[in-house]
């Protein structure tokens, strides 16, 4: 029986406890409640805890942010009557971010979400979870500070503690809502969700509103100091658990277990309905109300798994209709009510350079700074080298000189050094063509006309220093050079401006200005001058910006020029130079190892180093530990969850072994105890869950798993996962007898194939994806399956990504070509191959992978018949086209593929013209081209090129290609017809490019001798016809090896 059943069965978890490790001890009783003093808690009594006074309850929690939110403008609103699963659903949130009006909000909001439902017992995921909700519109410009003074009213010493924020792309397609942010992390944990929304209901959202949601549950354990939700102090009398643990152990045996199926199948549809009827009703409020009743119905089929795919697609489209016309229909009635809370209205923008030293006569150091608020991590890299080049190329069209650039970038700032950039433009004297002589005077030849006045008043010159010469009037024009503050104040706007990003965001009221995340400050200066300009919306300043280092206040500091600017970042251990932040990083990680016995594998830091080096500024590295009984967990899991959830480098011991540490990098300085301590606990949690969802998965085989694989679309015209699964299982035998495999092959390989995309069904892959794979091997291997098959089951998903280890065994290259080849021919059949750079369904990586395997097997095959294979197995007819489309795709990975490996394009392409359908034989043909001796070659070339210029376009479909012996007239047409038969022999179907090139150099002498003394062009009929057939005879030699036209200097 599942786990789930199980569970149900138990009696809730306990919540009684007799100590905390903070604060006094109370027991509830009457007398307590009453008022009297309460007797000391004893063993087995009801327990909790008041906490220190700096430290809230979860009641002060929500009290004490209502009071900093209220106090700076924002009405307490209350929760939704409704179930909604984040604060986002609240009609507070979704419908008001819309429209022109200001909006100004905070409130609780108890958010549902039945799939978290974990019968109280994972520690940090309830069913039922507080967020309290901040949203302002229009965004205010100081919105990061107010939102750090609200962690401080909470009591979080914002100094003490690693506040970070980490990107985090928010996008909901059923509601047609997307915005861009952040995570905020503290001490390794997420603790908010900060979004500016760009888009709700399929409309805009303009003015920009920003949205600040707290996880209330994983905040107050980290400042209790407690393992478990349900330790958390909600006041001074009782617990969460002691408040909510009934109702999340009954939420959770009613959502996972007892919900009726068609109950709310029924909820679902009439509440879709009530909706439909309420937006005729032209009433948007109950219309989203019952969207909201809806998509509750929904999130508990979910839990249930009683949603299948072509029902999920359903009541998606249906939820999506209704956001976007009850949006629609929201955004009219304010506006036909007069929007009665007005117009936001953006603040009137002011230059903030104010006093500023005098214009540089000489050369002297000049930096330039975008200080923004955090972005992304590649797309800090991104704009530090579009910064760069754009000015770079500004200062050599303008004829500026320095002494060299420098570029400097971290998640919060862009800096370019320039040193002793020169003063201005040298003064340059122009001889300027004007008029024509017949138009520059009037009659009497001397006074200058009315063109010859408007050429002089454009140009600054005297009408008497025009000069006659020949047809025109000439001109010597003086162009005063023009300063380099002046050059950089008229670029930096265009430059800045055209700064693209793969998403950019607007954050300004009434202004589409655009960038990665919003831009916060500009600084420039040059000598002791400070530029003056604006772009986006933002004016340039004598000020910077450090570290943060308390909330609700923005510190900025004063720089004259290049050295004071260098000298603040340098104070604050802010690193602006990439390159020797990551240095610093992994050299002190390394270091940081070695003291706990251990090292980090060069692997680990692949991707997460260059990460980790554009999150922080001022790299202060943590050192944490975690308790070695989670190393009972599969390494791949435990190091997974650290590095694509938390960032943090693994240890390992010299055998490989993980070791019970990991290490991280904070943001500038910070109480490193606190920290430590901190991400210990995130990293806890992490694997408690991720510890759940491995004992879960572990009670039932693999096998079980397969058929949820049903509730995984696929493609819809492809049909599930599970029919995917299928297609491959049936595929496999074909593919293995292309590949040369026998029996003992296809038995492992066919079950491996059932097995191979089992694990995507499974708790631990929906969670880490990037595991799925990797569990399918370990449950497999758990379970006790044949070595054979359980690592079919994870080569079957090799390669991942570019470098990617390559199916080795025969089973995991087979599943891997029969899958990959599922995937390509079906997608060609039903959406076709990838257009420009758009390719959503990842083909080219599908195919670069397919040919990758093919390759390193070394198996010979024909890739048409391999696609045709998989082609006759699709659930949709494959027309030929499609075919050839495929192959023609396939075969352009293969190219991509030998260039990557730094084989010149000719060679490839030579062998491919007549290989290519082999990849393995194309990629053996191709070493051995690039090795054969120049000579040899340049002697075939010389006996091939004779005979195929001699046929090339003379020998029509039809032409008659007999070699008729008795037609020979002298020796050098038999000696010829020799050499020919005899090389033929040899080159056979599959021989190497050597073999080829040995048997045509060994017909130079004949081929020599019948071109210097035959005439095939001769006049008797039959006589030429058999010359040319034995020209084209000798000419095709190459077929099937080698096109020599793709050569250098081809024939």
């Amino acid at each position: 029986m599942p786990a789930r059943g199980v569970r149900a069965l138990m009696s809730p978890v306990s919540t009684t406890s007799t100590t905390r490790a903070r604060g006094r001890v109370v027991r509830r009783s009457a007398a307590t409640t009453s008022g009297t003093s309460a007797a000391p808690a004893t063993s087995g009594e009801s327990a909790t805890t008041t906490a220190r006074k700096d430290v809230p309850t979860f009641q002060d929690a929500i009290l004490r942010l209502q009071e900093y939110w209220s106090s700076r403008g924002c009405a307490i609103v209350l929760p939704h009557n409704t179930e909604v699963g984040a604060g986002t659903m609240n009609p507070a949130t979704f419908l008001r971010a819309l429209g022109p009006e200001p909006w100004n909000v905070c409130y609780p909001e108890p958010s549902v979400r039945p799939d978290d439902s974990r019968y109280g017992e994972n520690p940090n995921r309830v069913q039922k979870h507080t967020q309290f909700q901040v949203i302002l519109k229009p965004a205010p410009e100081n919105v990061q500070e107010l939102y750090l003074g609200s962690l401080e009213a909470l009591g979080i010493d914002t100094g003490a503690h690693d506040v970070r924020f980490v990107e985090d792309n928010w996008e909901s397609p059923v509601l047609g809502a997307w915005g861009l942010g952040w995570e905020v992390w503290m001490d390794g944990m997420e603790v908010t969700q900060f979004t500016y929304f760009q888009q709700c209901g399929s409309l805009k959202v303009a003015p920009t509103a920003v949205e600040i949601t707290y996880g209330l549950e994983r905040i107050l354990m980290a400042l209790q100091g407690v393992d478990h939700f349900k330790d958390i102090a909600y006041n001074d009398m009782m617990t969460y658990g002691e408040m909510r643990m009934q109702e999340e152990y009954e939420m959770s045996v009613f959502n996972l277990d007892q919900a009726s199926v068609e109950t709310h199948r029924s909820r679902f549809e009439l509440a879709d309905k009530e909706a439909l009827r309420m937006l005729e009703a032209r009433l948007p409020l109950p219309a989203f109300d019952n969207l909201l009743k809806a998509s509750h119905a929904f999130n508990v089929l979910d839990a249930r798994g009683a949603v299948g795919v072509t029902e999920r697609q359903k009541l998606f489209a249906s939820m999506r209709k209704l956001a976007r016309e009850t949006a629609q229909l929201w955004v009219a009635r304010r506006e036909e009510l007069g929007y009665p809370l007005g117009l936001s209205e953006a603040p009137p923008a002011k230059s903030l350079v104010e006093n500023t030293g005098a214009i540089p006569t000489a050369p002297a150091d000049c930096v330039i700074e975008l200080g923004t608020e955090e972005l992304p991590p590649q797309d800090v890299t991104s704009t530090s080298r579009q910064f760069h080049e754009a000015v770079d190329a500004l200062l050599k069209a303008e004829g500026l000189t320095h002494a060299g650039i420098s570029v400097g970038a971290t998640p919060r700032r862009f800096t370019l050094s320039i040193k002793a950039l020169s003063a201005g433009q040298a003064n340059v004297e122009e001889r300027v063509r004007g008029p024509p002589l017949s138009r520059a005077f009037e009659e009497d030849g001397t006074t200058p006309s009315k063109a010859a006045q408007g050429f002089c008043k454009k140009n600054g010159v005297d009408a008497g220093a025009l000069e006659k010469d020949g047809e025109y009037v000439w001109a010597v024009v003086k162009k005063e050079g023009r300063s380099a503050v002046a050059v950089l104040e008229e670029a930096l706007p265009k430059i800045i401006a055209a700064i693209n990003f793969p998403r950019a965001m607007r954050w300004t009221t009434n202004s589409e200005a655009a960038f990665s995340r919003p831009l916060r400050w500009l600084f420039g200066v040059h000598g002791d001058h400070h530029l003056t300009f604006e772009a986006l919306g933002v004016h340039s300043g004598t000020t910077t910006r450090l570290l943060r280092t308390r909330g609700d206040v923005t510190d900025t500091y004063s720089a004259a020029n290049a050295a004071e600017y260098h000298a603040l970042l340098a104070k604050d251990s802010i690193v602006l130079s990439f390159e020797d932040r990551m240095s610093s990083i992994w050299s002190e990680a390394k270091a940081a190892a070695k003291t706990v016995g251990g090292e980090i594998p060069d692997s680990a830091g692949e991707g997460l180093l260059e990460e980790v080096a554009n999150l922080v500024e001022a790299p202060n590295l943590v050192m944490g530990d975690f308790e070695e009984a989670f190393l009972t967990l599969p390494k791949e899991v435990l190091v997974m969850v650290m590095r694509k959830h938390q960032r943090y480098f693994p240890v390992e011991g010299a055998d490989g072994a993980l070791k019970p540490h990991f290490i991280t990098f904070a943001n500038g300085s910070c109480d490193k105890g606190v920290v430590k301590h901190g991400n210990e606990a995130v990293l806890r949690a992490r694997y408690e869950d991720a510890k759940f969802f491995y004992e879960t998965d572990l009670n039932k085989p693999l096998a079980e798993f397969k058929p949820e694989l049903s509730g995984i679309t696929f493609q819809q015209e492809l049909g599930n996962m599970l029919e995917k699964t299928q297609r491959v299982e049936g595929l496999v035998a074909d593919v293995a007898a292309a590949l040369g495999y026998g029996p003992d092959v296809v038995a492992p390989a066919t079950v491996a194939a059932g097995l191979a995309r089992a694990d995507l069904a499974t708790a631990m892959v929906m969670e880490l994806t990037a595991l799925a794979g990797t569990m399918g091997r370990h449950y497999a291997q758990k379970e006790g399956l044949p070595a054979n098959v359980s690592e079919a089951i994870f080569e079957a998903c090799l390669p991942r990504s570019a470098g990617d280890a390559l199916p080795s065994t025969p089973a995991g290259i087979t599943v891997a070509v029969a899958d990959r080849l599922d995937t390509l021919i079906g997608l060609f059949a039903v959406v076709g191959g990838p257009k420009a750079s758009a390719d959503p369904f990842g083909l080219r990586r599908a195919a670069y992978g397919l040919v990758q395997t093919i390759v390193n097997s070394g198996a010979t095959c024909d890739l048409r018949s391999l696609i045709e294979l998989a082609a006759a197995k699709q659930p949709v007819e494959v027309s030929n086209e499609r075919i050839e489309e495929c192959v023609t795709f396939i075969t352009r990975r293969l190219e991509q593929l030998f260039i990557d490996a730094g084989n010149d394009v000719e060679c490839v392409r030579a062998v491919l013209k007549e290989r290519g359908g082999s990849p393995a034989l194309a990629s053996a043909s191709i070493s051995e081209l690039v090795a054969v001796d120049g000579k040899a070659l340049e002697t075939c070339v010389r006996v091939l090129s004779r005979p195929t210029r001699l046929v090339r376009g003379k020998m029509g479909a039809n032409a008659d290609l007999r070699i008729n012996e008795a037609s020979f007239e002298c020796e050098e047409e038999r000696a010829l017809h020799a050499a020919y038969v005899a090389a033929r022999a040899k080159i056979v179907d599959g021989c190497s490019v050597t073999d080829m090139i040995s048997a045509v150099c060994e017909m130079d002498n004949a081929a020599t001798a019948f071109f210097d003394n035959v005439f095939v062009m001769a006049d008797d009929a039959e006589l030429k016809r058999n010359r040319m057939a034995l020209c084209a005879a000798v000419a095709s030699l190459p077929s099937g090896v080698l096109d020599f036209a793709e050569l250098p200097g081809g024939l």
